[in-house]
């Protein structure tokens, strides 16, 4: 047998070098029982001999206890999910456990795809950032009987615990601090409404403006999800007249997008036309001028998916639970006083 596998150096190769157990090597390697310093410098020096790698299946077989859970998201290189990510990976190593990643690329057959590999892993539970609000996953992770945690949207019906922030509340705020500002043509762009997470967002632009208060026109529109396919109906939108004195981005594509668009048609950020971005970010910060952008809480977020994700691999057992986390709106230049012009004109 020539396979690499046959190659690895087994515990009992380990122990055999160490001059100890294959029980010590485990309480070495596992940190489980106090064993003298010699014998661990030992069995730590034969590890690195040997190129020793535990076999973490079998070791699981034997515990029959999981120690690795999974997380599904719809683009690994979008910024928010990265970072969401991120926190996951920080709170599943201080939990020992290990996280496996996996992107659905938006597509909701490949999200039932990744889901079923890695089931096959035979994790603790998983959380999922789904791509739509349909969750064709949850049906799949119910008949498994896998613990489900869902963020950001919110699927229904919700069979699951579900964290995400308050959508519409952040939005309202976004709305309002533009009216302050002398703002009364505002255009909010958003994705796409079918996205329940989006749609909040809508709901809350719109809420300010039906509200009253001076509100002016407030506009909503659906430009797509796909950075291309934004730019070029918010390009489109902006040919039109009346044009807005103040864009509020409903997610990190749109604020991209924004840019590309007011930088083709030669208007100044802060100046011939304000700008609200979603997700703050470092860069957000250090363009000019600075962007106002509203904060989603992703450590948070991380932090309340994963304590939700181990109370049920715990065991709890009580009705889906839905949390909600407040943003906060960082104000810079970006949404500055509209030109004497566009409000003489409004």
């Amino acid at each position: 047998m020539n396979s690499a596998a046959s190659k690895l150096p087994s515990i009992r190769t380990v122990a055999s070098r160490a001059g100890v157990s294959t029980a010590t090597v485990s309480n070495v390697l596992n940190l489980r029982r106090n064993v003298a310093p010699s014998l661990a410098a030992r069995v730590h020096a034969a590890v690195r001999e040997l190129g020793y790698i535990a076999d973490i299946g079998a070791s699981r077989l034997r515990s029959r206890k999981s120690t690795v859970a999974g997380v599904i998201v719809p683009d690994i290189a979008n910024p928010f999910f990265g970072a969401f990510v991120a926190v996951l990976e920080g709170e599943a190593r201080r939990s020992g456990y290990d996280l496996l990643i996996a992107s659905s690329e938006g597509d909701p057959d490949t999200e039932l795809a990744r889901l079923t590999t890695l089931l096959m892993w035979r994790p603790a539970g998983v959380i999922v950032i789904p791509c739509d609000d349909e969750l064709a996953c949850g049906r799949l992770a119910r008949t498994a009987s896998v613990p489900m945690v869902v963020a950001d949207r919110i699927p229904a019906p919700a069979h699951f615990d579900v964290v995400a922030v308050d959508n519409h509340g952040i939005a309202a705020a976004v709305i309002r601090h533009l009216i302050e500002r002398g703002h009364r043509r505002i255009l909010a762009i958003a994705s796409s409404r079918a996205f329940t997470n989006m749609a909040e967002r809508c709901d809350g632009v719109l809420s300010v403006a039906s509200a009253g208060g001076g509100a002016g026109q407030v506009e909503v529109l659906e430009a797509g999800y796909a950075l291309a396919a934004c730019r070029d109906n918010l390009g489109r939108r902006l040919a039109e007249v009346p044009r807005p004195t103040a864009l509020f981005a409903l997610s990190n594509t749109a604020t991209l997008a924004a840019l590309e668009v007011l930088s083709a048609q030669s208007l100044r950020v802060g100046r011939d036309m304000a700008l609200v971005g979603f997700d703050d970010a470092e860069w957000m910060r250090v363009v000019t001028p600075p962007l106002t952008a509203v904060l989603q809480p992703v450590e948070a977020l991380g932090r309340a998916a994963w304590a939700r994700l181990m109370a049920r691999v715990g065991g709890e057992t009580s009705a889906p639970e839905q949390v909600r986390l407040a943003c906060t709106l960082e104000v810079r230049e970006s949404s500055g006083l509209p030109r004497a012009s566009a409000v003489a004109s409004s």
